[in-house]
């Protein structure tokens, strides 16, 4: 896979991420059960979450250095999770779309070398990214037809 495929993988992953919450009502965004406690706002800001997280550890894969360590990963999204309960509906989506952006910038001046093949950068991209926007896709999914949202 190049650079290309990737960023096209990418891209068909992360629509279908949104497509899986395009039209909810604002009630319906914050209401928790989608996931355990989380609601839809939740899943996007742990989405939001972690391509932060890949713009940090990134940069340093691409210098040679080890990426940050959690202390576990579920530890780690609970605290996250809690700190951004707080923000508002809006706050969360402008995160969320400010990140993406950030993170597709970043991408554009990434070596070619760094897509193709198994690289330790393109392993932590898909698991920060397009491997990780699917399980949340249908959580989305899947809850709101449970609810014939």
């Amino acid at each position: 896979m190049d650079r290309q495929q990737l960023l096209a993988r990418l891209a068909r992953r992360w629509q279908e991420f949104n497509q899986s919450y395009t039209g909810l009502p604002d009630a319906a965004m914050t209401e928790p059960g989608v996931v355990g406690d989380w609601s839809v706002k939740d899943l996007l800001a742990h989405i939001t979450t972690w391509e932060g997280e890949a713009l940090k550890a990134l940069p340093l894969l691409l210098e040679g250095q080890q990426p940050p360590r959690y202390g576990g990963v579920d530890r780690f999204n609970a605290q996250e999770a809690a700190r951004k309960r707080r923000l508002t509906l809006e706050d969360v989506l402008q995160q969320l779309a400010e990140t993406h952006r950030r993170l597709l910038a970043f991408l554009d001046i990434v070596p070619e070398t760094y897509f193709t093949g198994e690289t330790r950068f393109r392993h932590r991209l898909r698991l920060d990214t397009y491997g990780h926007y699917p399980q949340h896709t249908a959580s989305i999914r899947a809850w709101r037809s449970a609810r014939g949202l």
